[in-house]
């Protein structure tokens, strides 16, 4: 089979089954490209036919924004441009704010960082506890009817929360991290989306980086967002470059590279999937995009289900702090701490 020859719907858009998720260009990740290869990046991503671009108030704290908003805005009618709300930061913390002013005054900066005065696609970026969701959709709601967003999405939430957003106005997309490593959204989000015609967009699709090849048993590097993460260290790091090894026997089989095979196997699981992975790498961005014009097996597919059970991947996917932000379901005997 050839894995997504044609564009998919998240939406009212149609769009490339892989865009570019753009926060690793600012933000959370090491090291990061010097702005003009971040630049370069976009450009390359751009003129390859890439129409879909994903920032967030909270990468570099409005720096991914602004590098969009420099670098890509003479050719706005090219490409659906997503940003989110919500989870930001202050005085260099990041922290929650779904209420309604919050998410007024933060589309406002959005919109100025991005040199725009429309945003296709704009997402609650997590659920605020201490905010009814009815009450932060709402200011989206209202921000749809100004003309400065042109479609609703939600980001890491539930199938429940999924259902009472839409019940106060149509929900766009849902964004979750997927992949093979991290299959959450098969509790429930997944078949409440394709319930509602919601599109799902998958982050992380190459499991941060494991499923690409690009960690190694050192792990990550202090400072990096994956240093936090247990999945990213001893014993859980150990069993986990284990099971990439056996993944990347069977990408070799199959005629492709890891980063290809993790993305088909996405683009798989359901027709509404678009994924996001993130890169600083113009060799390793074309990598991905090729995906598209491969051919992978169901059997190898298969294979990829198999090796990659629910139980299979060792450690929390989050430290504690960060997972009490999450509202995706969890499955039955899940790690989370």
């Amino acid at each position: 089979m050839t894995v997504a020859p044609s564009p998919r719907s998240i939406g009212p858009f149609t769009v490339s089954a892989i865009g570019l998720g753009c926060m690793n260009l600012s933000h959370a990740y090491l090291p990061r490209p010097e702005p003009r290869d971040a630049e370069k990046l976009l450009l390359h991503a751009l003129d390859r036919g890439v129409d879909f671009f994903d920032t967030a108030a909270l990468y570099g704290f409005g720096a991914n924004e602004e590098l969009l908003g420099r670098t890509l805005m003479d050719w706005r009618d090219e490409f659906v441009l997503a940003s989110k709300c919500v989870l930001g930061g202050k005085d260099g913390q990041r922290g929650l704010d779904g209420s309604p002013q919050a998410i007024t005054a933060t589309l406002e900066d959005s919109l100025r960082r991005l040199r725009v005065d429309h945003i296709d696609l704009y997402y609650l970026h997590r659920l605020d506890p201490n905010v009814p969701i009815e009450e932060s959709v709402g200011a989206l709601v209202r921000a749809v009817e100004a003309g400065k967003i042109g479609a609703i999405g939600l980001s890491e939430m539930s199938a429940a929360t999924l259902r009472r957003a839409h019940a106060v106005h149509p929900i766009a997309a849902m964004q979750t991290e997927y992949s093979p490593w991290t299959r959450n959204a098969e509790v429930a989000v997944l078949d409440a989306c394709v319930a509602l015609d919601v599109g799902f967009v998958a982050f992380s699709p190459l499991a941060r980086g494991v499923l690409a090849g690009s960690v190694g048993p050192e792990g990550v590097a202090q400072g990096d967002v994956r240093h936090a993460m247990p999945r990213f260290h001893p014993p859980h790091l150990d069993h986990n470059l284990e099971l990439a090894a056996r993944f990347r026997d069977i990408a070799q089989a199959a005629g492709c590279t890891m980063a290809q095979l993790s993305l088909a196997w996405v683009l798989s699981r359901r027709p509404n999937i678009v994924a996001i992975p993130g890169t600083t790498s113009i060799a390793h961005l074309d990598e991905d995009l090729a995906t598209l014009t491969i051919d992978v097996s169901a059997d190898t597919l298969a294979a990829v289900d198999a090796l990659f059970t629910f139980e299979a991947v060792s450690g929390p996917r989050y430290p504690k702090a960060a997972q009490a932000q999450i509202d995706t379901e969890t499955w039955d005997g899940e790690p989370l701490e």
